[in-house]
């Protein structure tokens, strides 16, 4: 897969650097993505974000089943939801994931459910132990 914008390339971050950038909300990170590996449809987001609150009432209405992560809100824990953001590539919130793939935010994720996309990934993995790599969304 191609990435649009452009990284910053490894060789370019000088070892200490790395490191802790690596370690910095790692927790978080591990809670993040042990969080996708044991349930099909994850939503991280933020408290007080309306994004967040669409995203959630559209799968609730859709009958699809979620794991909600939240970390704080627009004046708490911004270093842990920045350490997702950077870690994950996707600059806002919610970041929905389904099967291990990140779907995206609200408009995305609203397309994916009313385009059945979002369905047939969830019920494909259901079926066969292809996990992330199931149906493409």
């Amino acid at each position: 897969m191609t990435t649009i914008r452009k990284i910053l390339d490894p060789s370019n971050i000088h070892p200490a650097a790395a490191e802790k950038m690596g370690t910095k909300h790692a927790d978080t990170i591990r809670e993040v993505e042990r969080a996708i590996a044991d349930h099909p449809v994850v939503v991280v987001g933020m408290a007080q974000n309306p994004h967040v609150k669409n995203v959630r009432k559209a799968l609730n209405e859709a009958g699809i089943e979620f794991k909600y992560l939240q970390y704080g809100s627009y004046l708490s824990e911004w270093r842990r939801r920045l350490a997702i953001k950077i870690w994950s590539g996707w600059p806002t919130f919610p970041q929905v994931y389904v099967r291990g793939v990140l779907v995206g935010g609200e408009d995305l994720t609203k397309a994916a459910i009313a385009d059945g996309t979002l369905r047939s990934r969830v019920s494909a993995g259901d079926s066969s132990a292809g996990g992330a790599n199931a149906v493409p969304v």
